[in-house]
């Protein structure tokens, strides 16, 4: 019936899975995942949701609710999440042949199944989930359809009904397909933003199956263009987002945190931004790249009366470069110089970040004949510092503009450990 076959495998609560695995008496309870600085609940397993704890809603709100059953809450970790990510889309390259796994977020991704049969699909899929799982430990759900949009369709339709479809749901007949539409939201249509979704139910369309019954100039003209007709086509079964290839070197690299308290001080800032630089400083040298441009950028803290918390604007600043660089210590001190031109005595600020822009090949910046070879040959001593630190962990070798104390530092009062990326932190049988 159709020419294409494509899947998504998503982990079921990923970030709660992750912390399930080193801890199986959690397996039956309630647990939650914070975001940094533990602010909002940005993982939840299904019992914590039974219980009513909302999704990206305030940690201090939900925190009465969560005493009162004892739900497990963790800080996140990312170090074992992207590790444990990396073992999932690593099981999914074993499994299938190369170039058909296209990885999608931390915790999905896209495939590609042309080369499976037809009546083949369910029995695969099932195969693949239980692989996935016995492998990694991390529970997953698989939409398959014919295209990326549908298998999304699938896949939420898998979670929903878990005790009915195992975690796996085929749309692999026009049938199977309308029902599957009716039985979605238009809100809950990937690319369907908010504003679009209000947009469409005041023109009577309420579900993705309305949506995928409408021609293709319609569309053109109500949904933003070509982004719109490929959301109808892709709803109509027809392929118009193919399988994307991994990108190996990255267009830009940013290193953004939020502070762990209010700050005030321009010497913490500082610090903080010299920190961030030292990491995207470090990304950049991982792709043997260098960058062009840097930027800063400064989020305040806005004074308000109402009763929505919300950042001040973000206030950011470049420089250009001479020539491009991956060397940390020519990249400090352009940041340090534009976070001294942002910051405004008096201010409390609540988070900053780095970018670098204008990313070239390494192997394309020359050396400089009037500086002496050592200067030249910066490159060495950069990767002896992230071999020690990758090694080492925690950054034990940097810059002094860097700091020692950093009270700053983002809070992550209720992390677990790092089980499988750090020595001292290895899970231990008893």
């Amino acid at each position: 019936m159709y020419d294409s076959v494509r899947a998504i495998v998503d982990c079921n609560s990923f970030y709660c899975s992750c912390e399930r695995l080193f801890r199986p008496e959690l397996m039956l309870r309630p647990v939650v995942v914070l975001s940094n600085n533990d602010g909002c609940i940005i993982s939840r397993s299904d019992e914590a949701k039974n219980l009513g704890v909302e999704m990206a809603g305030p940690y201090f709100k939900a925190k009465p609710l969560i005493e009162k059953y004892d739900v497990s809450t963790f800080s996140s970790n990312y170090n074992l999440y992207g590790d444990l990510s990396w073992r999932v889309m690593e099981t999914l390259r074993m499994i299938l042949p190369p170039n058909c796994v296209e990885v999608y977020s931390v915790d999905e991704a896209f495939l590609n199944l042309d080369h499976i049969p037809l009546q083949e699909l369910n029995a695969f899929a099932k195969q693949m989930r239980q692989t996935v799982e016995r492998w990694t430990g991390i529970a997953v759900s698989i939409g398959v359809a014919p295209t990326k949009v549908l298998s999304k369709v699938a896949n939420r339709l898998a979670k929903k009904n878990k005790q009915v479809t195992d975690c796996v749901l085929v749309l692999d007949s026009k049938r199977k397909i309308e029902q599957a539409l009716h039985k979605t939201p238009v809100e809950d249509v990937w690319g369907v933003g908010h504003q679009y979704a209000e947009k469409l139910k005041k023109l009577h369309i309420h579900t993705a199956y309305d949506l995928s019954i409408k021609d293709i100039g319609w569309a053109q003209k109500q949904l933003g263009g070509v982004t719109g007709v490929r959301l109808v086509r892709e709803l109509k079964g027809i392929i118009s987002s193919d399988m994307e290839e991994e990108r190996t070197r990255k267009k830009m690299i940013a290193t953004t945190r939020m502070f762990g308290s209010p700050v005030t001080d321009l010497k913490d800032i500082k610090e903080a931004v010299a920190t961030y630089t030292s990491r995207a400083a470090e990304k950049l040298r991982r792709q043997y790249s260098a960058a062009n441009t840097i930027s800063v950028f400064v989020v305040p803290k806005e004074d308000s009366h109402t009763t929505y918390f919300r950042h001040g604007p973000t206030i950011s600043s470049y420089i250009t470069l001479p020539v491009a660089t991956s060397f940390t210590q020519e990249l400090i001190k352009p940041a340090l110089e534009l976070t001294e031109r942002l910051y405004e005595k008096g201010r409390i600020y609540k988070k900053a970040g780095v970018m670098l822009s204008g990313i070239v090949p390494d192997t394309s910046v020359q050396g400089n004949l009037f500086k002496a070879t050592e200067e030249n040959n910066h490159r060495l001593l950069m990767d002896t510092i992230d071999n020690v630190n990758f090694a080492m962990r925690d950054d034990v070798l940097k810059f002094a503009s860097s700091g020692t104390t950093r009270n700053w530092k983002m809070r992550q009062e209720l992390r677990s450990p790092r089980y499988t990326t750090r020595w001292d932190e290895l899970c231990l049988v008893k």
